[in-house]
């Protein structure tokens, strides 16, 4: 007995609504994947004290640490072997009466971050070396920019601040300088100020063009010892809300010569990601992973809800499909550790 096999002429669009064998396989999967995840697009932040043998835990940023200098070459060493390529400062003065009204310290040549510019220039020459550029870290009321006296922000002589600490973390080394305080206008000063002290043509300018206000920062704020002393940040930082003042922002910052974009932070906001993959085509856009989405995954975690790595890889894929280039990550150890190029 013999059977006879029934072929059906496929019609209309049979043939194109036959998706799964295009992943059925785990290569063909990745392959489905516009971009992909890779150890040269994660920029890791890293908190500097000027204590010089501190290493602090963050209970509020799970395997997260503060650290000295004399602690942080070592921990970075282990770092570049598994393939780290960039990093992005934010110094914590915690000496008594180093902060001040104008944020003296947060360029002083002996302060956490120059030091640690040059320190780890002279260990890891390969090393793409980035620093937060803002005043909230080094100033007594824990705004962005120096204030008038009823609390607003002194937009001009912020500008002028903020200018002169890019200026001089570009002169101790920085490979690149990322102005996170949104003031209006600082992008313009940092580049007029690197022109002219010879030194745009090999600092890259990496704009936080569009950050937002928002309950996303704690854990950071209690790494950096940067929570405002009173009022808040809405008067300067975007509002949640706010996709068109966003995408302004993004044009303001490119006509005024950023090199760079970040968006922060990234989960709750991949729409203006994706706006700025349009409106910035021709510049590297990097998401901001913030502290406070690291956190609430960890969290998710430990309460036995998701897994973490999947987790990681799945809201990190986000940004890439939503068009960013580059990842700053509190999860970059890991994903070093995950991914194998």
């Amino acid at each position: 007995m013999t059977h006879t096999a029934e072929f059906l002429e496929p019609t209309g669009n049979a043939r194109s609504s036959i998706l799964q064998g295009g992943y059925s396989h785990p290569l063909a999967r990745e392959w489905q994947s516009e971009r992909q995840l890779k150890k040269n697009m994660f920029i890791f932040p890293l908190f500097v004290t000027d204590n010089a043998d501190e290493e602090t835990s963050i209970d509020s940023l799970p395997n997260i640490k503060r650290y000295g200098i004399n602690k942080l070459i070592p921990y970075v060493g282990k770092l570049v072997q598994k393939g780290l390529r960039a990093v992005i400062l934010f110094g914590v003065p915690l000496k008594e009466g180093v902060k001040d009204p104008v944020g003296t310290a947060a360029d002083d040549p002996e302060g956490p971050v120059i030091l640690a510019i040059r320190k780890l220039r002279e260990n890891f020459p390969d090393l793409f070396i980035m620093c937060d550029v803002c005043l909230c870290e080094y100033t007594s009321h824990g705004h962005c920019g120096v204030l008038y006296e009823d609390g607003s922000i002194k937009r001009e002589e912020s500008v002028r601040r903020i200018a002169a600490v890019a200026v001089n973390y570009a002169k101790a080394g920085a490979h690149s300088v990322a102005p996170s305080d949104m003031m209006d206008g600082r992008v313009k000063d940092i580049k007029e100020g690197l022109i002219k002290a010879g030194l745009a043509h090999k600092c890259f300018v990496m704009s936080y063009a569009a950050k937002f206000s928002g309950g996303l920062y704690g854990p950071f704020r209690d790494a950096a010892g940067s929570a405002p002393g009173h009022g808040d940040r809405r008067a300067y930082q975007l509002p949640t809300a706010a996709a068109g003042l966003a995408r302004r922002a993004l044009v303001r910052d490119m006509d005024e010569g950023t090199d760079g974009i970040i968006v922060k932070p990234s989960t709750f906001y991949l729409d203006i990601i994706r706006d700025a993959s349009e409106l910035c085509k021709d510049y590297p856009l990097c998401a901001y992973h913030v502290s406070g989405e690291y956190a609430m995954l960890h969290a998710a975690a430990e309460k036995g809800v998701v897994d973490l790595k999947g987790m990681a890889f799945e809201s990190h894929n986000g940004f890439l499909r939503a068009g960013a280039r580059l990842i700053i990550s509190y999860f970059t150890p890991e994903f070093l550790d995950w991914l194998s190029d």
